[in-house]
């Protein structure tokens, strides 16, 4: 059976309630769905779509460092969206991350995410 391991790297925010940034078991990372949180301040960052979708793929970014992978290794993201008709200025900065060998991804309108936010990003990474 593989092993599970806890992943918190240093460089991203703290976790907004009882759980772990992303956990490791075999090959397979998964990692927690991310809001635009400033890892500095802990506050969600101002802006448009386009300013909180950087700043979550900046935060997955930062799991991804943590364990040597890169968006490459990305094999299947989860996008949530509070209005659907943001799309567009999501997919234009995700695009600019996942650039090539794209991963499996859903995008799904949601009623509210934690802190107000207008976009969660979860993704689930292959070593």
């Amino acid at each position: 059976m593989a092993t599970k391991t806890i992943i918190k790297p240093a460089n991203s925010p703290a976790a907004v309630g009882p759980y772990n940034h992303a956990v490791r078991v075999g090959d397979l990372l998964f990692c927690a769905g991310q809001i635009p949180i400033d890892p500095a301040t802990g506050n969600l960052v101002a802006g448009d779509i386009k300013v909180q979708t950087d700043r979550v793929l900046q935060n997955v970014q930062a799991i991804l460092d943590d364990q040597k992978l890169t968006f490459a290794n990305i094999v299947k993201s989860t996008v949530f969206l509070t209005d659907l008709t943001s799309f567009a200025g999501m997919n234009e900065i995700y695009a600019k991350y996942f650039t090539e060998n794209f991963p499996a991804r859903s995008t799904i309108q949601v009623a509210g995410l934690p802190k107000g936010a207008t976009v969660e990003i979860e993704v689930v990474a292959h070593f």
